[in-house]
C-alpha cells in the first residue's frame, strides 16, 4: 500500500514498467482513499528491486508510505494495471 500524492502522476504506470522490468507477476490499482495499492509476485531479489522503486515513485509524485506485507499467491502471469 502506497500513500502520499501517487495518484494522476503516471505512478501505476512507474510500477508497472519497473515490475515488468524485474520479471514480477501482479498488478496496481488506485485506491478511492487516494492511495495505491500493488501486488507482486516473484523471486526475493525482484521484489526488494521493486519496493525500492516503490519508496521512490516518479518523478512528479510523491510517496509519503510504502506498507509491506506478505501476502498469498494471485494469478497473474504478468504484471498490468487494474483500473
Amino acid at each position: 500500500m502506497i500513500s502520499g500524492r501517487v495518484q494522476g502522476v503516471g505512478y501505476r504506470a512507474f510500477v508497472e514498467r519497473h515490475a515488468l522490468a524485474l520479471g514480477l507477476a501482479g498488478w496496481a490499482r488506485n485506491l478511492a482513499n487516494g492511495d495505491v495499492e500493488v501486488h507482486a509476485q516473484g523471486p526475493a531479489e525482484a521484489l526488494s528491486g521493486l519496493e525500492g522503486y516503490l519508496r521512490s515513485g516518479p518523478a512528479w509524485g510523491e510517496v509519503r508510505k510504502v506498507d509491506v506485507e506478505e501476502a498469498g499467491l494471485i494469478e497473474a502471469r504478468s504484471f498490468t494495471i487494474r483500473r
